[in-house]
């Protein structure tokens, strides 16, 4: 099994975006240093500071950047989905793309460990930047939001039966014929509950999944997309989840006589 190409020129990096026109010059200016063949797909929400109009100026001057302008405001599970499900039906300039990274726009995950999820990726369909595992850490988090975190990871964990450290993260590589098995047309989750909807569609699909230690930096610009309604239903959903996969696996058990 072969992994990515060194220079990550069949590596489509997708980043979604809303209101990130501060941090995402940054963002790609790092990645294409980083990796100088791979490709960035902004997919803006409708950002009423101009992000999408600012990643159209990028993409005109380099080739390499492109933009999808997603239905303002439908949530990041929702941009993914879109954005997913046209790459793999071969839209957006996806030709000769062997691997599908998301990541996020505020500079939380650093471009400069993307080559190390990448390398991972040589005897995986999936690898995912953990803060959770081994080497993995937070930074800047005040204690509210580091409980949150960890309390969110803890409850899809238990409830869902998932082995993995890290559900709710959002670093993440994809073999591309391992993201068409996952059935993303169907995913539903607008906010970050689609992070734990992937999490638990990939260890059921039975993929190789490989976690690699990150560190998580706080935002230096704009303001968190977390909110009461984002954690509601993220709740709801994870729950509701949880519920169908019990039921499901006491009727396939075997009835005694």
């Amino acid at each position: 099994m072969s992994g990515p190409a060194p220079d990550g020129s069949d590596v489509l990096v997708v980043v979604p975006t809303y209101d990130e026109r501060e941090s995402l010059p940054g963002l790609v200016r790092r990645l294409l240093d980083t990796l100088p063949g791979l490709r960035i797909l902004v997919v803006d929400d409708g950002s009423p500071d101009g992000t999408g109009a600012l990643a159209e100026t990028m993409a005109a001057v380099d080739p390499r950047v492109g933009v999808h302008h997603h239905a303002p405001r439908a949530g990041l599970g929702a941009a993914y989905v879109d954005a997913f499900c046209r790459v793999l039906d071969g839209g957006l300039d996806a030709d000769g793309i062997g691997w599908i990274v998301q990541m996020d726009a505020d500079g939380s995950h650093a471009p400069e460990e993307l080559p190390r999820l990448l390398a991972a990726a040589d005897e995986a369909d999936v690898v995912i930047g953990s803060r959770y595992v081994r080497g993995g850490a937070t930074e800047g988090w005040p204690a509210h939001r580091r409980l949150l975190s960890r309390a969110g990871n803890v409850y899809s964990r238990r409830l869902l039966g998932l082995s993995l450290h890290d559900v709710t993260g959002g670093f993440r590589c994809f073999r591309r014929a391992a993201l068409a098995e996952l059935g993303m047309a169907t995913v539903a989750s607008q906010g970050y509950c689609f992070q734990v909807d992937v999490a638990f569609r990939v260890q059921r699909a039975g993929l190789r999944v490989r976690e690699v230690p990150i560190t998580f930096v706080e935002r230096e610009h704009g303001e968190s997309k977390m909110s009461g309604a984002v954690v509601r239903e993220a709740l709801w959903r994870i729950t509701s989840w949880g519920v169908r996969d019990q039921v499901r696996r006491r009727r396939a058990r075997p009835r005694r006589r």
